[in-house]
């Protein structure tokens, strides 16, 4: 039997099992059977979680580019690695097989080291879904820098913060980028936070809009001419299985992104294997994850996990309603996809659409659908089983972080029957647990609490760039000996987990986490702002919208309320991007506080859900009588 292929709820249990009851020699198996090491490890584990360290395959010798490009090229050479798919329906989608992807990628980490780029240096990738974002990462992993690729709807306050915070050397950025009918200027948006940057030497500009830009002298450079001067091949440094692969920037509760450090082995051999697993992909499947690589679901799943598996992945650079809200459907036929992978926010806005949109287009190829990013709702996964995979194909319900560096919890095709809202299963070598808020594990089933993971895992980040003390703070202080996820979970009369949401003060909006404590930073920088404070409230699209609760300085301050919720949002815009902004800004006397001046939070989200019938104890409030005139101006 292969531990590496599980097709059926029998064997799932077994490995299950086998796994946890020896994980080292589980994950060692795997390791050695499917991938390509220059050296073995010496060692598979050593973890503290006191440190908190945890090292995976200690001493073994790699380069994971080796294993998702080059390895394939005597089978695959000629099969598609990256099918593009740009914005326009009208461009031609790009085929780039494995041994054309082999070669740019060897060109592009050439030019990397021509412009001083080498082993350990940081990488700023701010680019669209275009195929050199998949290509500058796999660059940076050839050569052994450190890739650290930036959501390009992020705003320069955004980008600098994250460059300044891991010292990126060099930036590479397109004119623009084409999002439905519009364009976005992202050089200027790079021109305007390098203004705040002093580590960063060049910037590397990709044409994609032919757009006029300002190229600054001595700093910006057009990446084509130095393609084609660049050299074909480039050899592989060898890295060791600790060494840093990326860092990627995720919202924190409180102040700065929090930047998480994958490193090569132990992300490689997980990204691999729950690929496989999850998606059950075959030799001539076509896989579409429609993420962007901004995000981890980009990372392991449009890159590492497909490429490893020596799959085709598809690219697309556009949005679910351009030029029609038929445009993923239209894609799916075109290209024949087998597995589509998704976000519950984009299948609930395409679910508002006339059905037109789903049945003109034929979706008989589909055989496995997934949802990434949030916890999906029973509408939403009933509409997406119905109109999709018109109830022939399993809906993996996948539940991980940028945290864990890949799935955690998820049905696998085929083998465990799916319960809608519930992501059922931990995959192999997963060791959930739920606890209560005294500490103590919660055993049995029928239960609820705070979900932990109680044994480490091959790509479970290793730490916080330059910052060992918060990582520690924030994942390995709540629950002695556990990795807190920061989410509260259920486990049902089966066992199966149900993901309840966030329990601190990040919230998920259309799959994106944000931390509430930046967006408030952004507010009170308003000059007519004294406090606010914001929480997540349900949205029929979203699964959350944010809510604002805004003090101003001088109470009835007499300047058009409607002008200041304008400004208040551009200055979100501005400093965190777009996504952030918020959908209900409710002006305020005052906010419901504990005698050491703690926001009640519980109790705005309340109000702000509509859920007023039971609001608790407020009797131990500072301030109680402010709850019922937030209440009674509550914005419906």
């Amino acid at each position: 039997m292969s531990n590496y292929h599980i097709k059926h709820l029998e064997e799932y249990f077994q490995v299950y099992r086998k796994s946890v009851r020896n994980p080292e020699s589980y994950w060692e198996e795997i390791a050695e059977e499917h991938f390509m090491w220059h050296k073995r490890w010496d060692n598979v584990l050593s973890y503290d979680f006191e440190k908190p360290e945890f090292k995976w395959f200690e001493g073994a010798k790699l380069n994971i580019t080796e294993n998702c490009i080059d390895r394939h090229l005597r089978t695959r050479g000629d099969k598609t690695a990256i099918l593009f798919e740009p914005n326009n329906p009208d461009e031609e989608a790009q085929h780039i097989s494995y041994n054309e992807l082999h070669e740019r990628v060897a060109k592009m980490a050439n030019v990397f080291k021509s412009q001083g780029v080498k082993k350990g240096d940081r990488v700023c990738i701010y680019l669209p879904m275009i195929p050199e974002l998949a290509v500058s990462v796999l660059a940076c992993a050839r050569i052994g820098a450190i890739h650290s690729v930036v959501f390009a709807g992020f705003s320069s306050s955004a980008l600098a913060t994250r460059i300044n915070d891991s010292d990126c050397k060099l930036v590479i950025t397109s004119d623009g980028s084409f999002r439905g009918s519009k364009t976005i200027d992202l050089k200027g948006i790079v021109d305007e936070g390098l203004k705040k940057c002093d580590s960063v030497e060049t910037v590397l500009v990709v044409n994609r809009i032919n757009a006029e830009i300002e190229m600054k002298e001595g700093r910006d450079q057009w990446l084509q001419p130095l393609l084609e001067k660049a050299e074909t091949t480039c050899a592989p440094e060898i890295m060791d299985a600790e060494d840093p692969l990326f860092i990627l920037y995720t919202s924190g509760s409180t102040g700065t992104p929090k930047g998480m450090v994958h490193t090569t082995a132990g992300y490689m051999v997980y990204s691999a294997f729950t690929f496989k697993n999850v998606f059950q992909y075959r030799e001539d499947d076509v896989y579409w994850c429609t993420a962007d690589i901004g995000w981890i679901t980009g990372h392991s799943y449009i890159v590492y996990g497909p490429l490893a598996n020596g799959a085709t992945t598809v690219m697309f650079e556009g949005v679910p309603s351009y030029p029609d809200y038929g445009r993923f459907w239209e894609i799916v036929e075109k290209h024949k996809v087998t597995q589509f992978y998704t976000a519950p926010t984009a299948i609930r806005a395409l679910a508002k659409e006339n059905l037109e949109h789903v049945e003109k287009y034929d979706l008989t190829s589909l055989k496995v659908l997934g949802t990434v990013g949030e916890p999906i709702n029973e509408e939403a996964w009933h509409w997406y089983d119905e109109n999709i995979g018109k109830k022939k194909c399993p809906i993996v319900d996948t539940w991980w972080q940028t945290e864990t560096g890949g799935i955690m919890i998820s049905p696998i095709p085929y083998s465990t029957p799916a319960i809608p809202t519930f992501a059922t299963l931990p995959l192999p070598g997963i060791q959930p647990a739920l606890m209560d808020e005294e500490g103590n594990e919660i055993k049995g089933n029928q239960v609820d609490g705070r979900l932990c993971i109680k044994f480490p895992w091959p790509s479970m980040a290793r730490t916080i760039w330059g910052n060992h003390q918060r990582y520690k703070d924030t994942y390995f202080s709540a629950f002695k000996n556990m990795y807190f996820t920061g989410d509260g979970a259920l486990r049902d009369s089966v066992g199966y987990y149900r993901i309840t949401g966030r329990v601190d003060d990040v919230v998920i909006v259309s799959g994106h986490n944000l931390g509430t404590a930046p967006i408030e930073d952004a507010i009170n920088e308003h000059p007519a702002v004294a406090e606010s404070a914001i929480v997540g409230y349900p949205h029929e699209v979203k699964g959350n919208a944010l809510y604002g609760y805004v003090i101003l300085k001088e109470t009835g301050e007499s300047r058009n309320q409607d002008n200041l919720r304008k400004e208040i949002n551009q200055l979100i815009s501005d400093r965190i991007g777009p996504i952030a902004k918020l959908d209900k800004i409710q002006f305020t006397n005052g906010l419901p506080k504990t005698r050491s001046g703690k926001i009640m939070r519980r109790i705005l989200r309340k109000i702000a859900s509509n859920d007023t019938s039971n609001l608790g104890d407020t009797s131990t409030l500072l301030n109680p009588e402010i709850v019922q005139e937030v209440m009674d101006n509550v914005i419906k």
